[in-house]
């Protein structure tokens, strides 16, 4: 029954501990109530938007400011005990940014922040979005990562220890794989936090944040970023999170607002703009060639199908997927030819789409100026409309007299004309995604109780097995098994029943009448009495093994 009692007794609050913050108060209540008071009921607020924060080492306090005056000794007495009552709480200037939270953080550029010509030096082609985390998680305040490259688009979702320092590692590696200066990239990203970074991935997912407003493609890009990252070491269970909650904001957004009806894509847009280029007398005779017969090549095919194009070629490295297309489709005369007829092609034809995953150009100035002039029933020039990211026509094309180049950056032009009949329709997805970025966020924090929850039972299971070798020394070595074994339960079940009550407190349930801020509170509060200290040695110990690994 002693020994009993004695396991009980040792899951209470550190003796000493709780003597020395009784001490602590005695001296300078005020201090470390406010103290107190910050790091409980305000931490999760305070810590959203935290960029940076500094402990000052204590022999810096009073040099930092040459205008301030020293005080009389009761205050620098005052400041003293203000530091010790830090010092209580585990803070050093050795861990000194590690008081942030860990952070979901977007560092991109986009259509609208950065022209073709850079976003094409650092496009990242799907298949390399693995090896591209492995890079950005081996980065030493980089803890999850996920990679979104698109003809529009080029952003890097991370969870950073450090927003300052992982911001400029992130920002360091893009100028690293692009050749582009960290100077010219900081002039052309955005950078979003948190709240903001989940709100603006949901506005990409549902098509509001497209050049074309509603456009259904990103939706499936979004989630080919799930199915690439499946399995991969970085994209864990926060960017994972992310990422799905958004596919299910996309998909929500389309279904109850009707967004995307009518919409164009970046696809049939291309198509728009050939047409509109073209004298309407010869846009049904017009020799059409699409190189590339991917996700993008295919809704060209089918838009310029849609528009009463009876006779097609396409270029593309293997006939599989034409001939697919070619089933769909059987109204319309789709011509398959291989990659090594790309040019006699483009020499017999009116206008030319691009849209392949080559990262060198298919056409460039010299090759254009060979080919044959266009009959002037067509207007005289050849079209080459160029969807791809990086450019598959060079840009020195437009110089040719008998050619007219257009890239991506040059769709405003039709998606302008169709944008006003659904901008009604974003204000609605506005309202959706609002509720989706606070129940994402309630169920992200509610993820901070999970090292607090890890760290007490292991607290109480080093307690646990103490106590029970302890009593197992004293009854000998001639116990039996079975004895054993009870005793064994018996600790197992003190121990469970005991943190039955604080874990319920710390667990984020769907059922719960608890807010998330009392749940948060409850954490801190374990922290406290049972030096837990989870906040920060967590992201210090993940910071340090981090050094290490990449020092070896």
């Amino acid at each position: 029954m002693a020994t009993v009692i004695g396991f009980v007794g040792s899951l209470s609050v550190n003796n000493s501990s709780e003597q020395k913050l009784k001490t602590e108060v005695w001296k300078n209540p005020r201090s470390i109530q406010k103290f107190s008071h910050f790091y409980s009921s305000s931490h999760s607020r305070l810590f959203n938007n935290l960029r940076i924060r500094k402990v000052i080492p204590e022999k810096q306090l009073f040099v930092l400011n040459p205008r301030c005056e020293v005080g009389s000794n009761s205050k620098i007495e005052a400041k003293l005990s203000s530091v010790s009552a830090l010092e209580l709480l585990k803070t050093s200037a050795a861990d000194r940014y590690t008081k942030e939270t860990s952070s979901i953080v977007v560092v991109g550029l986009n259509f609208r922040t950065a022209p073709i010509e850079i976003r094409e030096k650092l496009s990242i082609p799907e298949a390399q979005w693995p090896q591209a985390i492995g890079e950005l998680c081996a980065l030493n305040h980089i803890e999850e990562a996920a990679v979104l490259s698109t003809c529009n688009r080029m952003e890097i979702y991370v969870v950073a220890l450090s927003q300052h320092r992982g911001v400029k590692e992130v920002t360091e590696w893009m100028s690293k794989i692009s050749a582009v200066p960290v100077s010219e990239l900081c002039q052309h990203r955005f950078l979003l936090y948190n709240k903001d970074a989940t709100h603006h991935l949901f506005e990409v997912s549902a098509g509001l944040d497209s050049l074309v407003l509603g456009e259904g493609q990103i939706l499936a890009q979004v989630k080919q970023v799930v199915k690439t990252g499946q399995g991969i070491s970085g994209f864990d269970r926060k960017i994972s999170g992310l990422f799905k909650h958004a596919i299910t904001v996309g998909k929500r957004v389309r279904t109850e607002t009707n967004i995307s009806t009518g919409s164009v894509s970046v696809s049939s847009a291309a198509v728009e703009l050939a047409l509109m280029k073209l004298p309407e007398s010869s846009q049904a005779t017009a020799r059409m060639l699409v190189v590339g017969a991917g996700k993008m090549g295919k809704l060209v095919i089918k838009h310029l199908a849609a528009k009463g194009c009876t006779k097609i070629v396409v270029v593309n490295r293997t006939e599989d997927k034409v001939s697919a297309i070619r089933k769909e489709l059987e109204n319309v005369k789709i011509v398959y030819l291989p990659l090594s007829e790309m040019l006699a092609c483009a020499a017999e034809a009116d206008v030319i789409f691009t849209s392949t995953a080559s990262e060198t150009l298919l056409f460039s100035k010299e090759q254009v100026q060979a080919f044959p002039p266009v009959s002037p029933e067509i207007g005289g020039r050849r079209l080459f409309i160029d969807i791809s990211v990086p450019r598959n026509v060079g840009s020195c094309v437009s110089d040719v007299e008998t050619a007219l180049v257009y890239n991506v950056d040059d769709l405003e032009e039709v998606v302008e004309a169709n944008k006003e009949d659904r901008l009604h329709k974003a204000m609605e997805a506005q309202a959706i995604i609002e509720e989706e970025v606070k129940q994402f966020e309630a169920w992200k924090d509610s993820l901070e109780t999970v090292p607090t929850i890890k760290k007490l039972r292991a607290y109480a299971e080093r307690i646990r097995s103490s106590e029970f070798d302890k009593c197992l020394s004293k009854m000998g070595n001639d116990i039996p098994k079975n004895e054993k074994k009870a005793i064994y339960d018996l600790s197992i079940g003190i121990v469970n029943k005991l943190l039955h009550g604080p874990m319920q407190h710390l667990r984020c349930d769907g059922n719960e009448i608890r807010s998330l801020s009392e749940i948060l509170e409850n954490m801190h509060a374990l922290n406290r009495i049972f030096s837990l200290d989870t906040e920060i040695s967590v992201l210090e110990q993940k910071i340090r093994a981090k050094i290490e690994q990449n020092q070896k």
